[in-house]
């Protein structure tokens, strides 16, 4: 398992960028369907790719963005883990 988060990303406003980006052509393909047509089904593989997949995955990769740098993952050799504050090294 690797540091790194699997969903964030490098900065808060990036990852706020491809949240409006990804929502807004979601909610663009189907509010501009009875206008453009079938066409404008093409903005759904945008927004899915913005969004990394679902806007579950979005959402989560707010919220390590969020905590990147803020909590820290620490387990055990019995398999358990806990979450703490993450402090200077």
């Amino acid at each position: 398992m690797t540091d790194r988060p699997d969903f964030a990303s490098a900065s808060l406003p990036r990852h706020l960028a491809r949240g409006a980006l990804g929502f807004g052509a979601l909610i663009g393909s189907f509010a501009l369907l009875p206008a453009a047509g079938p066409a404008a089904l093409l903005l759904l593989p945008v927004g899915v790719l913005a969004l990394r997949g679902c806007p579950m995955c979005w959402t989560i990769g707010l919220i390590q963005t969020v905590s990147r740098g803020r909590l820290k993952r620490s387990c055990t050799a019995d398999g358990q883990c806990r979450l703490t504050a993450a402090g200077p090294d």
